[in-house]
């Protein structure tokens, strides 16, 4: 296969990790959009369906570190096949749940498996094939999230209108079975020239990492607490931004538009921070969109009227959807292709796991203090922890590793 060939193929497989992102987390978010119809059909109270949320996030991040450590060991195909097959199971047997217990098991607990089989394993794929423009092509994978919510969530508003909560959920786990397992097989390995890691002045490594030698260093923890933090900061202000703009007065149905706003400015700012990392480094660009994302949030502590609203969503979700990405650049850059889907799952899981704090952590903040004044100075400080947190990674390989592989 020539170099152009294999670079073009390589795009093919950025559009099929973005493809299953899209399906992937969108369809794990739709629950906002039938939890209202759920509750209201089958008599069960909001926070035990909402708790299904929870669950996803939850066993995502468990199950991101196990398919990165598969697709490492057999292949990124076979990782997102499963997958593919576990997310339209999940969809269609919780369509089907008569109790409450089995709507969690299978939406929130099988849906979070299976959401966890794109994101770690895809980026980790796309990076390999990828290399001039590597941080462009994570955060078009990356990007699918983004687009989820103006895709999957609208769909499924217009079946449940149409019909009820069990068709459109029956409707879309058999559309996510016809979208991803063809996409499944156009995800191919990187050719091998494409997986040497390339010096670069103190960023690339020499030789590969092994799986245990990346967990125990300073650079793996630093990234997998940044990317925590990171998520726990901005989780709680996203999902409870439609709740805080109805608190300051705005019409239900236009409160939708700002987080809509949002959404759209996170495609972006994963395109345009993507490009600028390219350019200007993935750690640079991180601590800096960090910090915009942590000054964000302080902000919401100062808006009232819609148009602010607006204004803070556009800058808001360019801080919050660029950053994303760069992690996945920052693990391929330092620990190589090799064990990237094992080291970049183990990252997402503390990822996930930010992204379980924020809501709870907001609707506590809201019926302790009737308000969200403290959810937005906690994310604030969280969000500033990130920063400093992302400015001490070091790009510095240890030397201990390189002698020890050097007397092997």
């Amino acid at each position: 296969m020539s170099k152009a060939a294999r670079f073009d193929y390589g795009w093919v497989v950025v559009g099929a990790g973005a493809l299953m992102t899209c399906v992937g987390f969108g369809t794990m978010l739709s629950l906002a959009v039938f939890l209202q119809p759920i509750s209201d059909a089958m008599g069960w109270s909001r926070a035990g369906v909402s708790a299904a949320a929870t669950l996803d996030f939850l066993c995502m991040g468990f199950a991101a570190f196990a398919w990165g450590a598969l697709s490492d060991r057999f292949g990124t195909r076979i990782v997102v096949l499963a997958g593919s097959l576990l997310l339209g199971l999940g969809l269609v047997t919780a369509s089907q749940a008569q109790t409450l217990w089995q709507f969690q098991l299978c939406f929130g607990v099988l849906i979070g498996i299976a959401a966890g089989s794109f994101y770690a394993p895809m980026m980790a794929l796309a990076s390999a094939w990828i290399d001039k423009h590597r941080s462009l092509a994570v955060a078009l994978v990356s990007a699918g999230m983004g687009v989820s919510p103006v895709t999957v969530a609208p769909s499924a508003s217009w079946l449940i209108t149409a019909y009820d909560w069990r068709f459109a959920m029956l409707v879309i786990g058999i559309a996510a079975w016809a979208l991803l397992i063809p996409a499944s097989f156009l995800v191919r390995p990187a050719p091998q020239g494409t997986n040497v890691a390339i010096p670069t002045a103190g960023t690339a490594p020499q030789a590969e990492w092994t799986v245990a030698q990346a967990l125990r260093t300073p650079q793996f923890i630093t990234l997998a607490l940044a990317h925590f933090a990171c998520c726990a900061a901005h989780s709680g202000p996203i999902f409870h931004m439609v709740s805080y703009a109805m608190v300051c007065g705005i019409a239900p149905l236009t409160a939708v538009t700002v987080y809509s706003l949002a959404g759209f400015s996170g495609l972006g700012g994963r395109l345009l921070l993507g490009v600028l990392a390219d350019r200007l480094g993935a750690k640079p660009v991180l601590v800096g969109g960090l910090l915009v994302q942590a000054l964000s949030i302080a902000t919401y502590l100062a808006v009232a009227q819609l148009g602010e609203f607006y204004a803070l969503s556009v800058v808001f979700g360019l801080a919050y959807g660029g950053v994303m990405p760069l992690y996945a650049v920052l693990v391929r850059e330092f620990f190589g292709a090799r064990t990237m889907g094992t080291v970049f799952g183990a990252v997402s899981a503390f990822a996930s796991l930010g992204m379980a704090l924020g809501p709870w952590a907001g609707g506590y903040v809201f019926d302790t203090f009737h308000g969200y004044t403290w959810l937005h100075a906690g994310s604030f400080a969280i969000g500033l922890a990130a920063v400093a947190v992302a400015l001490s990674f070091s790009t510095k390989r240890q030397p201990s590793l390189d002698l020890g592989r050097a007397a092997a």
